[in-house]
C-alpha cells in the first residue's frame, strides 16, 4: 500500500489550495479515504473522511463549509480542496485508508 500526497504550500489567508493522495497498491475504489493533519506541536487531528464512491462525506467542525474532499477512483486519487484558508490552517496533511497513511505535505498559510 503507498499512499504520495502532494499540493501543498505556501499560501495567503483567504488563499486556496489543492491537496492530491495517489494511491496504489490495494483496490482504491473499495476503501473510504480520510484526510488528517497534524500541527506544529499539536497532535493528530482528523479533517475530513469520504466513503468508497464518493457519496458520502463528513468533516471536522473547523474546515466545514471551505474545504472540500473528493476522489477519483479511476484515477486512484483523493483530493482534498481548502478554501478561505486561515493561519490555523497551518499543517502537515496526510491522506490515510487501507490501514497506511502517506508521507504528508506541508501546508502554510501566512501574511
Amino acid at each position: 500500500v503507498q499512499l504520495v500526497e502532494s499540493g501543498g504550500g505556501m499560501v495567503q489567508p483567504g488563499g486556496s489550495l489543492r491537496l492530491s493522495c495517489v494511491a496504489s497498491g490495494f483496490t482504491f475504489s473499495r476503501y473510504g479515504m480520510k484526510w488528517n493533519r497534524q500541527a506544529p506541536g499539536k497532535g493528530l487531528e482528523w479533517v475530513s473522511r469520504i466513503d468508497s464512491g464518493g457519496g458520502a462525506a463528513d468533516y471536522a467542525d473547523s474546515v466545514k463549509g471551505r474545504f472540500t474532499i473528493s476522489r477519483d477512483n479511476a484515477k486512484n486519487t483523493l483530493y482534498l480542496q481548502m478554501n478561505s484558508l486561515k493561519t490555523e490552517d497551518t499543517a502537515v496533511y496526510y491522506c490515510a485508508g487501507a490501514g497506511s497513511k502517506g508521507q504528508g505535505t506541508q501546508v502554510t498559510v501566512s501574511p
